[in-house]
């Protein structure tokens, strides 16, 4: 196994609403880092959430939300996610991004 030092998880929390250039903010972060060469980029999508605004989201049968919250997660050295910060912030105007260090295992062969 290989311990990869310095590497970070990058999270961006946006809602499902939100859009950059036309497209799902979510989308154009996610093909963002796939042009930058991350290691893989993840979406979640939350089921009960709030934001900045204070406002209540949710998947219920009753009440079928059209902005529930997502998060994009990477994980990648902090060199490379540092860099894509600036252009990240404008495409998520409205969002969080939060970057936290981890430890990466990675099984070789």
């Amino acid at each position: 196994m290989e311990l990869k030092e310095k590497a970070v998880r990058l999270k961006i929390y946006l809602g499902e609403s939100d859009r950059y250039r036309g497209v799902p903010a979510y989308q154009a972060v996610v093909h963002h880092l796939r042009e930058k060469g991350f290691w893989g980029a993840t979406v979640y999508r939350g089921i009960y959430g709030y934001g900045k605004r204070s406002l209540l989201h949710s998947a219920s049968v009753l009440r079928l939300s059209e902005d529930l919250p997502l998060i994009v997660e990477a994980v990648e050295d902090e060199d490379k996610v540092l860099l894509v910060i600036p252009e990240l912030s404008k495409m998520v105007k409205g969002g969080l991004i939060t970057v936290e260090d981890v430890r990466v295992l990675r099984h070789l062969g």
